[in-house]
Parts: C-alpha cells; structure tokens; sequence
C-alpha cells in the first residue's frame, strides 16, 4: 500500500480539517476522473497565470502535452514550483439561512515541479496516456500522431511532491434555532453526463457508434 503524503505548511487547509486527506488512492481517484486540470504557475516576470488543460497520470506523475511554444508546457519544463487543482461539484446545499449555503465538492490541490520529456519511449507513452484519459480503447481505434505532429508536440512530465484532498458531503448544516424556520433547506444534487455521441458528418454513410465511443455513455 502507498504511503500518504505528507501533511505541510503549503499543502494543508486551513480550514475544516476533518474534511481534508492525503491518501494517495483517494487524491489519485479524483485526479484520474477529472477531464479538466487547473495548472497554476508564475512567470519570471511575476505575471501569474491559471491555465485549464487536460492531463493523464502515471504513478506520481502527471503528463500535458500542448505546442512547443505553450506557455503552460514552459512554465511545467523549468523546473519552477507548479499547482494543479481537480475539482467536482457533487451538490449545491440550499440552506435555511444564507450564510450557511455550501456545496458538496470533492477537490485537489497539489504541487510539484517539472521537466520537458526528451526520451521517445516516454513520450510515445505519454501520448497514448493521454489519449486513453479521454476515451478508454482509443488509442487503438484512431490514426495515432505522425512524425510532424510528434516534432511540433511537447509533452511535459510533473513529479507529483505534494497534494490533499478536501470533501465536503451530506446535509446542509444550519444552526438548531433556524430548524424551525419556514425556509426549504436541502441539497440539489449535480453530476457530469456523457451525452449520446454526435457523428461526424463525413463518416460514410451507414457508419455505426464503436462499443468503446458508445460505452462513454451510462445508462439512466
């Protein structure tokens, strides 16, 4: 079993500690189902930036790809201190009282430092990582890149040093003199839905859904 990580000054919440973790298995479930990351990092001239962009994991690592000339993928290969945020919005608690109106989130943040990958093997796995993150099985059911595309691709590797997790889950919290009161509290719950896909217009005519597109989608 893989130990936590440590609990640090940068990596610790401030607030509501019950609700905070740093179990690498739970942090790296959310990492992994997460389609967007936020990666935040500073430039040498101080301008900060915020940069959403998808990833793929392996072990303590996480890969981006983008142009040679990202902004993101230089900040990531100068070795530079980066945080990357996961977050999922699981419910919106509606509260008797509006200072205690919340949500029900899973999210988290962590930090590390990068470099570019050179060696081809990784990057070519990194490739199909990403890729994989996506849509699982289609690696093998797309044309994958050429040299060209390969050249004018970077692909970037961050050492996952640090990271928690924060959940906040169940009911609303009012205070007990509000639980009496005549407002409606609960929660609205949300999730993220894959919708039936759309074919491309210039498939042949006749063309079916392939299994691994079609299993994208979870039955009501």
């Amino acid at each position: 079993m893989s130990c936590p990580f440590a609990s640090t000054e940068r990596s610790r919440p401030q607030r509501s500690p019950k609700r905070v973790g740093f179990e690498r298995e739970p942090i790296y479930a959310v990492v992994d189902e997460a389609p967007i990351c936020h990666v935040g990092f500073t430039q040498p001239d101080g301008q900060p930036f915020v940069i959403p962009t998808i990833h793929a994991r392996k072990g303590d690592t996480l890969y981006f790809h983008g142009s040679t000339q990202s902004r993101l993928l230089q900040a990531i290969a100068s070795g530079n201190p980066i945080c990357c945020t996961f977050t999922f919005l699981d419910g919106i608690v509606a509260a008797r009282s509006a200072m205690h109106h919340s949500m029900n989130y899973r999210s988290v943040v962590a930090f590390g430092s990068g470099h570019l990958v050179t060696d081809e093997a990784e990057r070519w796995e990194a490739f199909e990582l990403t890729v994989e993150k996506l849509i699982p099985g289609r690696w093998e059911n797309c044309r994958q890149p050429n040299e060209s595309e390969a050249k004018v691709t970077a692909i970037a590797a961050l050492k996952i040093e640090e990271a928690s997790l924060k959940v906040r889950s169940g009911p609303v919290s009012d205070i007990a003199s509000d639980l009496d009161g005549p407002y409606w509290a609960g929660v609205i719950p949300t999730e993220m839905k894959v919708l039936n896909p759309e074919p491309d217009p210039h498939l042949p005519q006749g063309s079916t859904t392939p299994d691994h597109i079609q299993a994208l989608v979870k039955p009501c």
